[in-house]
């Protein structure tokens, strides 16, 4: 309905696309009570929401925390919500991850397809209809600042601003999501004091995001001199030989680096990727039984975890029809002499939170602590209902695909308020790209995705 339209804006969406993904809005910490989130998350905020004014719609900055672009008018309120802060970029890009460099008719950068990309796509999309058709709803795009953290941002709107009647997150994938496993991350630690032989004095693991398969991980033990240190290089040596891990031993005086390299991806797909910090576990629990020193934490990941991403060994391998339990090993870090592991659980819909934590405490020793955040309850919508029926009907008349709605590990805007689904913007059979190195969106994929959404608002409002 709107094709050539969208056509004649793919110049716009393009460069608007670009000029978004080049501000690098990762969380950072702020002591300006206007920007909580830091200041590259705000300036992506007043970015869009100026561009909003450009495009003549009305903006709201909501105290630093979100804002929203909106027109129309009327007592119902379709929303859209997306978010403008990226997690970390990561190394090794064939490009600079901000740079929004356009190659092989793709965009590349960070925020390209999570979720930056998708919410420029939502806002011609609301551009064109504001523009051609009558419309008796107000149509409200949420923009977010820390949904790839605790939801913060979203917490604040809830509080302060009206709640749309019904809506989708442009924050996931084609046709339609009608289910989305619950969420929970769980750390689990232990008081840490170095009068071993062998002692652990420092990790760095990148600062990796609990929702992010690590690719990296480096440990750094000391060797005290009464056991040899070239010894214990040739020890890790023949336990990584016989464990097929790409792990790096490196020897400085009495201190000896391992260094281990992973592929990172998405916490809600750990399959995809290949964790940096389970072999590093597996090599350390090995080289400490060798020499006889007890490390509870370790010792309870290698027995309990292992290289394990569906908790067959903790007993929760659950599946159902939105797929298998996943764990994600995701942080490990030496903190305030306290050693802590962080993992993240993508729990099936049917399967209750509860349940999960309770499998964790009581296979814990009374030496470890286990603490528990992050957790959202599963996303479930009848695949009969009808914002799904209407949006899939979208889908397939201007793609011709299979139209069939799906469920999905990733947690989405879409839980944050009631009758509201993700819908897009990654298309049936392309790699997700969220969160990996050289993160894209296609910019054909951008332009139909425009055209989706367009018409979605249409059939949505009019209803």
């Amino acid at each position: 309905m709107f094709d050539e339209k969208i056509n004649l804006l793919k110049e716009d969406i393009v460069r608007s696309t670009c000029d978004l993904i080049k501000i690098p809005s990762v969380l950072s910490t702020s002591s300006n009570p206007s920007m909580p989130f830091g200041k590259n998350c705000n300036m992506a905020l007043e970015h869009i929401l100026e561009l909003g004014k450009q495009l003549g719609f009305r903006t709201k900055n909501v105290d630093g925390y979100c804002g929203y672009i909106e027109f129309g008018e009327g007592n119902e309120t379709l929303g859209i919500i997306g978010h403008l802060d990226v997690v970390p970029e990561g190394e090794n890009w064939t490009y600079p991850p901000f740079s929004a460099t356009i190659a092989n008719g793709n965009i590349y950068g960070r925020g390209a397809i999570d979720d930056k990309g998708p919410v420029i796509a939502s806002l011609y999309a609301m551009k064109i209809v504001m523009d051609n058709c009558n419309v008796n709803k107000r149509v409200r795009l949420i923009l977010g600042l820390n949904e790839e953290n605790d939801w913060k941002c979203i917490e604040y709107y809830k509080k302060h601003e009206e709640i749309p009647s019904f809506g989708f997150s442009p924050d996931a994938d084609f046709p339609c999501i009608y289910a989305e496993k619950a969420l929970l991350s769980t750390y689990l630690s232990i008081p840490y004091d170095a009068n071993d032989k062998i002692n652990i004095i420092d990790i760095d693991c990148n600062n990796n995001a609990i929702n992010v398969v690590p690719k990296f991980c480096k440990i750094t033990l000391s060797v005290d001199h009464s056991i040899s240190a070239d010894t214990v290089v040739h020890n890790l040596e023949v336990i990584v030989e016989h464990s097929s891990f790409k792990i790096d031993i490196e020897k400085e005086n009495n201190n000896i680096i391992l260094t281990s390299y992973g592929i990172s991806a998405h916490a809600a797909h750990p399959d995809l990727g290949k964790n940096a910090i389970s072999p590093i576990l597996m090599v350390l629990y090995e080289l400490f039984n060798m020499y006889s020193i007890q490390n509870e934490l370790i010792d309870y990941c290698y027995q309990n975890i292992g290289l394990e991403h569906d908790g067959k060994k903790l007993g929760i391998n659950v599946e159902d029809e939105s797929g298998a339990l996943t764990l994600n090993v995701a942080q490990f870090d030496l903190k305030d002499n306290k050693l802590v592991i962080g993992m993240n659980l993508r729990i099936p819909i049917h399967t209750s939170i509860d349940w999960v934590k309770e499998r964790f405490t009581s296979s814990i020793i009374s030496f470890i602590q286990v603490q528990f955040s992050g957790e959202k309850k599963a996303l479930y919508v009848s695949k009969e209902n009808w914002l799904i029926k209407t949006l899939c009907n979208v889908f397939q008349k201007e793609t011709g695909l299979d139209a069939t709605p799906i469920a999905i590990g990733g947690a989405t805007y879409a839980r944050a308020f009631p009758n509201f689904v993700s819908f897009g913007a990654n298309m049936p059979g392309s790699k997700d790209m969220c969160h990996q190195v050289d993160e894209f969106i296609s910019i054909d994929n951008l332009i139909l995705s425009t055209k989706i959404y367009a018409n979605a608002i249409y059939e949505l409002i009019k209803r």
